[in-house]
């Protein structure tokens, strides 16, 4: 090869290369500006339960702060698991999100075969917030604390029973964690939703209930239900006179719906950021805070590891649970 002719190889190799490198930073520099449309937030429970309102609070906040319209679209059914898979199978372009609760863990246990592996079909947004399972009664049962309701389980085992929102929900399963805790049996009664669940322990068919605690307050607030504990680390701010069940003698016990906001797992790093940085903007003004509060509950500001870490241990101490407790989904 003459030396002409290598020189012109590699100076046409050199500007090969040096358009290669600077393509990325064009394109980059010429990438338009997230969001620039719409965004939805898919929600996997009907319009104006707690996961909804809380949906609809975080994507007002968003739509404030990003100049974009976040919609919740509600699409219940299959235990959240229609939601879900319409979220992974969506493009990963940042333009649907999904605001998952604990059955976004329980469910790849509950379910068999797995529907999801949400480890690795979403990737973590930002955490939310928690609301506390209660345990509430009817006024006319002789227990009013924790104590009172062991010892009387324990006196006749498998004798008290609980309603629950249904088989595997979040109030069940809470139900249960609590049960084996405390070393008592207790008798579980599924319904098809908490309205009905709750009608009934009004009515004395069933003497407890496990439910959010934004599903008891109007009832408790009128003398038809009482709470014996919530079952959050700290005293719930809608039942400040309600012992936790730590403060009633099991520390370390938690049993909180909490809410977390996940997309595509193919979804662009710097969307995922930008996201997470905006909703914990979000989650530090008065008006998140203040409608959290109002549904019984409290933010949790915190990073993407926080979420990816609670994910993994909800999925552990569910799997062990349905498994021990036979669970099967409704």
């Amino acid at each position: 090869m003459t030396e002409t002719r290598f020189l012109a190889r590699r100076r046409g190799l050199l500007l090969a290369l040096t358009a290669a490198a600077t393509l990325p930073l064009h394109a980059f520099a010429q990438a338009p500006a997230y969001p620039t449309k719409p965004v939805r937030i898919v929600v996997g429970y009907s319009a104006g339960g707690a996961v909804d309102i809380v949906a609809r609070t975080v994507g007002q906040s968003l739509a404030a702060s990003m100049g974009q319209p976040f919609v919740v679209e509600n699409k219940p059914g299959a235990g959240t698991n229609i939601a879900v898979k319409s979220v992974i199978d969506a493009p990963a372009d940042g333009y649907t999100l999904l605001l998952a609760a604990n059955a976004l863990a329980a469910n790849m246990a509950l379910y068999q075969p797995a529907p999801f592996d949400a480890e690795k079909d979403l990737v973590p947004v930002a955490l939310v917030g928690r609301v506390p399972v209660v345990i509430a009664a009817n006024p006319s049962v002789p227990y009013s604390t924790v104590a009172q309701l062991i010892a009387a389980a324990k006196a006749k085992p498998g004798s008290i029973s609980f309603a629950s929102p249904g088989n595997g929900s979040t109030p069940h399963m809470a139900g249960e964690l609590f049960a084996r805790a405390a070393g008592i049996s207790l008798m579980h009664v599924p319904y098809r939703g908490g309205a009905q669940a709750v009608t009934d322990v009004i009515g004395g068919q069933v003497p407890l209930l496990a439910m959010n605690a934004l599903e008891v307050k109007p009832h408790v607030a009128s003398g038809k239900l009482k709470v014996l504990a919530v079952l959050s680390p700290q005293r719930s701010p809608i039942f400040p006179d309600v012992p936790t069940i730590a403060q009633s003698g099991y520390p370390g016990f938690e049993a909180s719906v909490w809410y977390a906001l996940v997309a595509p797992a193919a979804t662009p790093r710097p969307i995922i950021d930008k996201l997470h940085a905006e909703v914990q903007k979000a989650l530090q003004t008065a008006e998140v805070r203040d409608r959290m509060s109002a549904v019984g509950g409290e933010v949790i500001p915190g990073t993407q590891a926080m979420l990816s870490s609670l994910l993994r241990s909800e999925r552990a101490r569910y799997a062990n649970l349905v498994r021990e407790a036979k669970i099967q989904p409704d």
